[in-house]
C-alpha cells in the first residue's frame, strides 16, 4: 500500500536535504516531481493540481526559502496538506435511542460489500453492540449464503428470506424493502440494537439498482448509509462514489483491499471529489481486518514516517492484557523463559504481517524495502515448528540443548540443525535484552525508547534483525568499531 508513492516522496525530499538554502524555483521543481508521483498513484487530476498549488503557496508563505532546514519544513507542509486532503474524519457511528440503528451498506458487485458487512458486525460486537445482519441482496443466492456463513463466524444473527430471492433481473419490485423492514422488526424482537443491511450490487451502476436502493432509503429510512469501494479500481471507485452520493446522500465511505498492491489514488481523491469522509479501511481478508481510518496515520505512512499511534491502538485491541501483564512482571524480575519468548511471538503475530508492523514504526520505512516481510513471517512459522518439536525439559532448560538434541529437534520440525541454532540464538538475544531492561530505572528505559523511536532500533530479539549485545548491568549502546580507542 502506497509503497511506490512513499518511495517517490522519499526521493523528492532527499534531493533537497542538506541544502543551506533553496529557491522558489527549487520548490516548484520539487512539487513538479510530487505532482507526477500523485498522478502515477491514480489521484484525481483536479485534486492533484489543487494540492500542488496549496503546497507551493504555503511553502512560499512560510519562508521555506530562508529556512536552514528546508526539507523538514517542506515535509511538514506536505504532511499537513495530505491530512487536509483526506480529513477531517469523524469515524463515530451514531446510534439512535430507542434502537435499532439501521446501517445500509451499498456498493458495486465485487467490491467486498458482503464481507465488509461481516467485518462491521464484528467491529460493533467488539465495541459492546448487539448487531444483526440482514440479507437484502436478493439477486444472488450466493450472497445470502455468504452472509449466513459470516454471521455464524462472527456470532451474530442473520435475517434472510429465500422465498423472495430470484435470478438477476427477476426480483419483484418492493421485495428488498419488505426484507429490510422485516429485518428491522426482527431486531426489535430479539433485542439487536443495530441492523446492517447488505443490499444488492451490480457490475456497474444502472437504473434498476439505484431504484431499489432509493426505495430502501425512502421507505426503511436507514440512519447511516455507507458505500463500500474497491480501492484497487482507483478513479473508477471515486466516480462510483460520486454517482452513488448523488442518488443516496451517503454518510461515509469504506475502502476495501488495502492489503493489495494498490496505488492509493482512490483514498487520496475520495474526500475531495465526493465530500464524504472515509470511515474505515479493509486491510485484509480476515473478519478482524477492518481499520478505523485516521488521516494523520495515513499521511505519516505515505511520507515514510510510520504510524506508531495506529500500531499501539491495534496492539491494545489484539493483545491479551493478562498475558502482557504476566510477561511484564517476569521481565521486571529478570525472568524470561522460552515459553515467554514464544508467547511474545504469538502476540506480535496478531498484528498481521511483519512487513506491515515494521512499516508502522517511525524511521523504519526503508527497512521494509530491504527486508522481505514474507521471510520474517515464514521464520516465525519455523520458530513454532522448532518449539513444538522440543521436549518439556528442553523448553524449560534450552541451555542444555547440544548438538545431538539440535539434530533430533530439527528432524522433528522438518528443518536443519542450523535453523535450531538460529532459533536459540534469537531467544538468547531476547532474554539478554529483557534482563537488561528489567534492571533499568525509568530514565534508562526512556533513553532506550528514545533510541528505538529515533530510527536507531536494530532489532528487539525478533527475527529479521541483529541484536545489540547487553550486559547484566543494563542497556549498552552499540560500539563504533571503526573508531580507534585512546592510548593510555
Amino acid at each position: 500500500m502506497f509503497d511506490a508513492l512513499s518511495s517517490k516522496f522519499s526521493d523528492v525530499f532527499r534531493s533537497i536535504r542538506g541544502r543551506g538554502r533553496i529557491s522558489e524555483e527549487n520548490i516548484r521543481e520539487v512539487m513538479r516531481e510530487v505532482r507526477t508521483a500523485l498522478l502515477e498513484a491514480d489521484v484525481n487530476f483536479k485534486v492533484v493540481n489543487d494540492f500542488i498549488e496549496h503546497v507551493i503557496q504555503k511553502a512560499l508563505g512560510t519562508d521555506v526559502i530562508k529556512s536552514l532546514e528546508p526539507d523538514q519544513l517542506m515535509i511538514k507542509i506536505v504532511y499537513d496538506e495530505i491530512v487536509n486532503l483526506m480529513g477531517p474524519v469523524d469515524t463515530n457511528i451514531y446510534f439512535v435511542q430507542p434502537g435499532p440503528t439501521v446501517i445500509m451498506m451499498a456498493g458495486l458487485q465485487g467490491s467486498g460489500k458482503t464481507t465488509t458487512c461481516g467485518k462491521l458486525a464484528m467491529y460493533l460486537k467488539g465495541k459492546g453492540r448487539n448487531p444483526m445482519l440482514a440479507a437484502v441482496d436478493l439477486q444472488r443466492p450466493a450472497a445470502i449464503e455468504q452472509l449466513r456463513v459470516l454471521g455464524e463466524q462472527v456470532g451474530v444473527p442473520v435475517y434472510l428470506d429465500l422465498s423472495k430471492a430470484a435470478p438477476h433481473g427477476q426480483v419483484a419490485r418492493g421485495a428488498a424493502v419488505a426484507v429490510a423492514r422485516a429485518a428491522v422488526a426482527e431486531a426489535k424482537k430479539n433485542g439487536s440494537d443495530t441492523v446492517i443491511l447488505d443490499t444488492a450490487g451490480r457490475l456497474a451502476i444502472d437504473e434498476q439498482l439505484m431504484n431499489e436502493l432509493k426505495d430502501i432509503n425512502s421507505q426503511v429510512n436507514p440512519h447511516q448509509i455507507y458505500l463500500v469501494l474497491d480501492a484497487m479500481t482507483g478513479q473508477d471507485a471515486v466516480e462510483s462514489a460520486r454517482r452513488f452520493n448523488e442518488q443516496l446522500e451517503l454518510d461515509g465511505l469504506i475502502l476495501t483491499k488495502f492489503d493489495s498492491d494498490t496505488r492509493g489514488g482512490a483514498l487520496l481523491s475520495a474526500k475531495m471529489v465526493t465530500g464524504k469522509p472515509v470511515k474505515f479501511l479493509g486491510v485484509g481478508e480476515k473478519l478482524d481486518k477492518l481499520e478505523v481510518f485516521r488521516p494523520e496515520g495515513m499521511a505519516q505512512r505515505i511520507l515514510g514516517m510510520g504510524d506508531i499511534v495506529g500500531l499501539v491502538t491495534d496492539a491494545m485491541e489484539k493483545f491479551d492484557a493478562e498475558e502482557t501483564a504476566r510477561l511484564q512482571e517476569k521481565m521486571e524480575k529478570g525472568q524470561f523463559s522460552l515459553d515467554d519468548f514464544m508467547s511474545q511471538m504469538s502476540q506480535i503475530r496478531k498484528l498481521g504481517p511483519m512487513q506491515k508492523v515494521i512499516g508502522m514504526l517511525p524511521g523504519m520505512g526503508e527497512l521494509t524495502k530491504a527486508m522481505a516481510g514474507d521471510d520474517v513471517d515464514n521464520q516465525l512459522t519455523r520458530f513454532r515448528a522448532i518449539y513444538d518439536s522440543m521436549s518439556r525439559e528442553e523448553r524449560k532448560n534450552p541451555d542444555t540443548i547440544e548438538h545431538n538434541r539440535r539434530r533430533r529437534i530439527a528432524a522433528g520440525a522438518g528443518l536443519q540443525p542450523n535453523d535450531v541454532s538460529g532459533f536459540l540464538k534469537q531467544f538468547n538475544m531476547a532474554r539478554d535484552m529483557m534482563r537488561a531492561v528489567g534492571g533499568m530505572g525509568m530514565m534508562g528505559k526512556m533513553k532506550l525508547m528514545k533510541s528505538m523511536m529515533g530510527g536507531g532500533m536494530s532489532g528487539m530479539g525478533m527475527p529479521g534483525g541483529p541484536m545489540i549485545r547487553t550486559k547484566k548491568s543494563g542497556w549498552q549502546e552499540k560500539k563504533d568499531r571503526n573508531r580507534k580507542g585512546k592510548k593510555r
